[in-house]
């Protein structure tokens, strides 16, 4: 495990302003080109064996967003007023590019314990939270820790286009065995009951679930607009998962004074596994921050997801 000092990510902010003020501005985003380093530059300072966090805005000034279908886990949770942000987790696949990349927030740090040492990039946080991340058992990666996997594009304003370049902090995927998150795959659970789809709201954003029989999976949409990334792939999951979790306020507080909620992961509740056209209504239960969650059905039988991406959405309980 990586800590830095406090007073290192204190200057973050400022840095990212002169980059936006001096013009320094990268494109290439959407279109593959170089962004201007040479292998030289590349950083690689996380472990080998770490999956890969990346904190990505879904506002729609944020959209659409790019590298979101190579992630194997997208968790979605609620953020200040009302609104929503994902983080995205890759371990069998890296995509060139993913972004925009926006700031972290407490909840993700208990999240993020179910991995070894997991890479968490993000565009920074506010500095109250700053020393938690700094002790957490994390490879903390923002702009300004590592400037040679961030670049910014032209395409959209800043502070919507801010991305990562995935293989500058880490040289290859780890592999689905750094996927500890408790989850199981293989056959559908007996029972179920047919879903054409699934909305989820928040008091600012929804997600939307609709089953395609032809790709097999679920076709994402936020807030009514079709989920599509910037080379025109149509987001779908074979599994989603609405988990049902407390959400209470957390100690900090965004510029604007509206409260951070809180998303408590580790516990047990109720939720909904749509795979296969079908809704499962099932229990989850994680012990401690360091388990994976388990899903069972009512009499205790663990639940298998569909091969493929999975969504997880927090909702509350």
């Amino acid at each position: 495990m990586r800590r830095r000092a406090t007073m290192r990510r204190g200057r973050m902010t400022a840095a990212l302003l002169a980059a936006v003020v001096t013009g320094s501005l990268i494109t290439g985003c959407t279109n593959g080109s170089d962004d201007g380093r040479s292998e030289n530059d590349r950083v690689s300072t996380a472990s080998a064996g770490s999956v890969l966090a990346v904190k990505i805005d879904n506002t729609s000034a944020a959209r659409p967003q790019t590298g979101l279908d190579a992630a194997d886990v997208v968790y979605a949770e609620q953020v200040e007023g009302g609104l929503s942000r994902l983080m995205a987790v890759y371990a069998t696949e890296l995509p060139e590019a993913v972004g925009p990349v926006r700031s972290a927030r407490e909840s993700d740090l208990e999240l993020l314990r179910q991995f070894d040492e997991p890479t968490l990039a993000f565009s920074g946080a506010q500095s109250k939270l700053l020393p938690l991340i700094d002790e957490a058992p994390l490879h903390a990666e923002t702009p300004a820790d590592a400037p040679g996997a961030y670049f910014r594009s032209s395409d959209k304003a800043a502070p919507y286009n801010l991305y990562l370049r995935p293989g500058r902090l880490i040289d290859s995927p780890p592999g689905a065995d750094a996927l500890t998150t408790g989850f199981r795959y293989g056959e559908a659970p007996d029972g179920g009951a047919p879903e054409d789809s699934r909305t989820v709201r928040y008091p600012s954003a929804r997600f939307t679930f609709t089953w395609s029989d032809s790709r097999q999976s679920w076709l994402v949409a936020m807030d009514g607009t079709p989920t599509v990334t910037t080379d025109g792939t149509r987001v779908a999951a074979p599994t989603v998962v609405v988990q049902h979790v407390d959400i209470r306020p957390s100690q900090f507080k965004d510029f604007l004074g509206n409260n951070t909620p809180y998303t408590e992961t580790v516990g047990s509740g109720k939720a909904e596994v749509l795979r296969d056209g079908r809704v499962f209504e099932v229990n989850w239960e994680r012990e401690e921050a360091t388990d994976g969650t388990e899903f069972t059905t009512g009499d205790g039988e663990p639940v298998n997801f569909a091969e493929g991406q999975v969504w997880v959405v927090y909702t509350e309980a």
